[in-house]
């Protein structure tokens, strides 16, 4: 098993999710973030002044995966979220000792 964390652009999340749905990939989490990596903030002008915002806003997609699922789920994320731009995102993908459904206490993948 595993968790896929995956921080992508905000205006990506609809076409990773539809990506996702086509590898049958139904169940994740979404949760709005702030970061910056390479590009570090951006420059903007309101009313005459200049400001810098140092954290733009990011989605974080968290998706726990049986193992013959991790390509698949990664490789979507990629089709659905590729712009070629800096600032696309990352994908991390962390090894998921146990996973409990709190409904009727199935572990392991078939909780998945």
């Amino acid at each position: 098993m595993k968790l896929i964390i995956a921080i992508i652009q905000p205006s990506k999340l609809e076409a990773v999710k539809e990506a996702l749905t086509k590898v049958d990939v139904f169940r994740l989490t979404v949760m709005d973030c702030q970061g910056f990596g390479r590009q570090k903030g951006q420059t903007g002008v309101y009313r005459g002044h200049e400001f810098s915002v140092n954290l733009l806003r990011k989605v974080q997609l968290q998706i726990a995966v049986n193992e013959e699922f991790v390509k698949p789920t990664v490789d979507a994320i990629l089709q659905g979220g590729h712009t070629g731009e800096i600032g696309d995102g990352k994908i991390f993908v962390l090894p998921m000792d146990d996973c409990i459904r709190i409904r009727t206490g199935e572990r392991g993948s078939e909780a998945i």
